[in-house]
């Protein structure tokens, strides 16, 4: 008995006048006859094919898509015995299909050589791949096929601008000035060869499905492993169900709980213990991937990129160190500091000093930016002997009001309270937030050594007087105040 059997062609880069006359005699001599796709100008060639359009629209993943036309297509060779199965290009570069279907047993594949986009590309860019030494690359695989390597590279299936996003993003260490060749619809009448820089990459074309770049050198080798993150973060939110319902709203407490954590490791690193580097290392890892989270939903919405993330914050990095990268001459970090404020002014046009402080950041570090930035228009105490009376004053306004016993009017006493303790802190130059939060750590501490001692006594705290607390807490105090 025959066994069912597959003949690939491949219709070339361009129009009809670029496919060999044995794969238009295959065409004719197959009755039942299968289309990768109609989007390509020599398609109109396959006559009465069925195309395999339908799989790229229903399917969520390109791996679930070749496995799927691999499976319409040996079902169908085993009905009819033998099938053609014609796709754009050459058969025998960069085509997973056909790289299943000569390891799928149930078929026998018959491959006719075409001609590729390879050949008019290289035509186009007048080099030599051999001489030359292009390593031929997958734009979905980029990261990782194209790990360690800076050129010459001629990459692939880069049919839509977030692929061209994601490679930029893998070289993590490129100056942007880095020239790359786009070519588009070889070997066609709207045939168009642009050249432009790696900073431009995913914003000087409008890339479609007959795109691939020529990228002669990078001044460093691609980066895998950001890309491979962003790629894992994009497979969670199309496959995850509780990625998927997320939104930057809902995500908010997730970067707030994350941000607190980092500060926890950063506050338990040990200069002489390595190992508390393991925590920084896993908390940091967790704030990113809420960054990539918040860029995966936007690049979903068409809005933009982690690659214009990163460009944004880069670009901004470099305007604002003009000592570094211009000719400012910065001696000092205050300095430095005087010459941020006067750039980001003049970059925000801004109506108030107040504009761009946070009002969502925890209420000490708000008063601390509010009173930080009236201070630099000279509205503030000389030093910390001006600010600290007006703690002993705003405390007799609280006593005064709990008198009267007006709920909104302590609230705002303790307010004012709250807000003379932080001015003078920022005196002092002690970041409130972190002095509070170390004497809750303390607090806490000690009260679990409250919690130990009264075990150790039989005492039970829940039925103990204040007394008997203030007595434990005293002994506790003694037993860790150095000797």
């Amino acid at each position: 008995m025959t066994p069912p059997r597959v003949t690939v062609v491949g219709l070339g880069p361009g129009d009809g006048g670029l496919v060999t006359t044995q794969t238009l005699d295959a065409i004719a001599a197959h009755q039942h006859r299968f289309l990768r796709t109609e989007r390509h100008p020599a398609a109109v060639l396959v006559a009465g094919a069925t195309s395999f359009d339908d799989v790229y629209e229903q399917e969520d993943t390109f791996a679930d898509v070749y496995a799927e036309i691999v499976d319409r297509l040996v079902a169908a060779a085993i009905e009819h015995g033998r099938v053609l199965y014609a796709l754009p290009g050459s058969p025998l570069v960069l085509e997973r299909t056909v790289r299943l279907l000569r390891a799928d047993a149930r078929v026998e594949v018959d491959v006719l050589p075409a001609m590729s986009f390879l050949d008019v590309a290289y035509a186009r860019l007048g080099i030599d791949p051999v001489e030359a030494g292009v390593r031929l690359v997958d734009g979905h695989e980029f990261a990782t096929a194209a790990a360690g390597e800076a050129g010459p590279l001629l990459v692939a299936h880069t049919h839509a601008n977030w692929v061209l996003s994601d490679i930029k993003l893998a070289v993590e260490n490129a100056s942007g000035d880095e020239p790359v060749v786009i070519l588009q619809r070889l070997g066609t009448a709207d045939e168009l060869i642009t050249e432009t820089t790696w900073a431009d990459l995913d914003r000087t074309v409008e890339a479609d499905h007959l795109t691939c770049i020529y990228i002669p050198r990078l001044g460093s080798p691609v980066g895998a492993e950001l890309v491979r993150f962003h790629q894992l973060t994009r497979k969670l939110r199309e496959e995850c169900p509780w990625d998927r319902e997320q939104t930057h709203t809902s995500l908010v407490r997730y970067l707030m709980e994350e941000t607190y954590e980092v500060v926890d490791a950063l506050q338990a690193l040990d200069p002489d213990d390595p190992t508390t580097d393991d925590d920084l290392v896993e908390e940091l890892g967790d704030l990113l991937y809420q960054i990539e989270f918040h860029a995966t939903i936007a690049e979903e919405q068409g809005r933009f990129t982690m690659a214009d993330v990163a460009q944004a914050v880069h670009d901004k990095l470099v305007r604002r160190h003009p000592h570094v990268f211009g000719d400012v001459v910065a001696d000092d970090a205050e300095t430095v500091l005087t010459n941020w404020d006067a750039i980001k002014r003049e970059e925000k046009q801004r109506t108030s000093v107040f504009d761009g402080v946070p009002i969502s950041q925890p209420s000490l570090s708000y008063a601390y930016a509010v009173q930080r930035k009236a201070a630099k228009l000279g509205f503030d105490w000389p030093d910390v002997h001006g600010a600290l009376p007006k703690i002993a004053e705003e405390a007799a306004e609280l006593v005064e009001a709990a008198g009267e016993g007006d709920r909104a009017h302590i609230d705002e006493e303790l307010g004012d309270l709250l807000f003379a303790v932080v001015n003078v802190a920022r005196h002092l130059d002690i970041e409130p937030e972190a002095a509070l939060r170390a004497a809750s750590r303390k607090f806490r501490s000690r009260f679990e050594a409250v919690e130990v001692l009264a075990r150790e006594r039989g005492i039970d705290l829940h039925a103990a007087d204040l007394g008997v607390l203030d007595a434990l807490w005293d002994d506790v105090k003694r037993a860790r105040r150095p000797g």
